[in-house]
């Protein structure tokens, strides 16, 4: 079967499977456990891992913190900021209205609690406007949060601007970069409007159940102070209580490591088995399809094509022996996707369209069953 759902999930890259072993068996130890060596070796392996995401991402490792994933992430900054600094004077949120639903329902869950949410527009991309959000500011906003990646059409937004406009009027911005994490590069060095960040590892041939929230500094070098969303032992400087799981975090760490190191290289390959995906569908299906994407400014191996006159679920079902898609995101995949609506299409054109998405171990080769079907 042919892989293209890597959007969703993506395979364990050999190397991070076997850096990830001994923290299953022989190294089992508790890092937050003292003085023996088992404790000690889980230690350093999770600072080395914190060490080796933060240089993917381009920050410091102090500022990294674990989690199960993003989803988990998302929760913890936005829920974590509205309570360290909401109240009656700083009550409104700037959000867009194709955030991944981990953003979006903890929103619809603040707007219970009496904040204010503003839901922008986005273009026929999947784009916000960045008039329009800085239009959207006054006194009251306490957080933006912006995904930067689109997972379902690929879109990047235009973060540099973003981060500026939020630095500017002194507002927290958060973004959700899951999608981009090992597949666009950028540094959070030049980013510094960008306060909050969130990812996981499955994204980048790490392993499920593990991700980081990364919280910037202040300009005095001093952590953002947040709520924490888990109580307990205290792990993670008191923001993320529990055991930490060491070989996942291992295995994210190797991931990032990886990422990092073959970064340029792995760009280069997703554009070209994009292009060839495009060759191979439109020789295939001739004036049926219709792509939804831009051609630029966007994370490479990810398309999004409508097929004129097929029902995406029934297309998805049959192709289902030989090839692995989606019809949007793995976690809202019950309902026709809000994120084309948001971007212009029409219920009956969302429910014809199909999303492959790409990844480092795709062949060529592979992409030649389309011919065969």
């Amino acid at each position: 079967m042919l892989y293209l759902d890597s959007s969703s999930t993506t395979p364990i890259a050999p190397e991070v499977k076997d850096a990830m072993l001994p923290y299953l068996m022989a190294e089992f130890g508790n890092p937050s456990s003292k003085y023996y060596t088992l404790a000690e070796h889980a230690k350093k392996a999770v600072e080395k891992s914190r060490y080796q995401i933060a240089t993917l991402l381009g920050c410091n490792a102090d500022e990294i913190i674990f989690t199960s994933g993003a989803t988990e992430s998302n929760n913890m900054i936005l829920k974590g900021i509205v309570e360290s600094y909401g109240n009656s004077e700083k009550n409104h949120i700037i959000t867009s209205k194709v955030e991944h639903p981990s953003v979006l329902e903890v929103c619809k869950y603040l707007e219970t609690k009496g904040f204010k949410v503003t839901y922008l527009d986005v273009d026929q991309f999947a784009r916000i406007d960045v008039k329009q959000l800085e239009s959207s500011l006054d006194a009251s906003v306490l957080l933006v949060s912006v995904m930067w990646g689109n997972n379902e059409l690929g879109s990047l937004n235009d973060m540099s601007k973003i981060q500026e406009i939020c630095q500017k009027y002194d507002i927290f911005l958060h973004t959700d970069a899951t999608q981009m994490v090992g597949k666009v590069d950028f540094d959070l060095n030049d980013h510094q409007g960008i306060k909050f960040l969130s990812c996981s590892a499955h994204k980048f041939h790490g392993p499920k159940g593990v991700g980081v929230a990364m919280l910037r500094k202040d300009s005095l070098g001093l952590p953002t102070p947040i709520a924490p969303l888990l109580h307990g032992g205290g792990q993670e400087n008191g923001l993320r209580s529990g055991t930490l799981s060491v070989h996942n975090i291992v295995g994210m760490g190797k991931a990032a490591e990886l990422a990092n190191i073959d970064l340029k290289k792995n760009i280069q390959k997703l554009v070209e088995l994009e292009d060839a995906l495009c060759k191979v569908l439109e020789k295939k299906f001739e004036d049926n399809i219709v792509f939804n994407n831009d051609t630029k400014d966007k994370i490479p191996g990810i398309l999004n094509i409508r097929f004129v006159g097929f029902n995406n679920e029934i297309l998805a079902k049959k192709l289902a022996p030989y090839v692995a898609v989606s019809t949007g995101s793995a976690c809202s995949s019950a309902y026709p996707s809000y994120v084309l609506q948001a971007s212009g299409l029409s219920i009956e054109e969302v429910r014809m369209c199909i999303r492959f998405s790409l990844n480092y171990y795709t062949t060529l080769d592979a992409l030649e069953i389309f011919s065969r079907l």
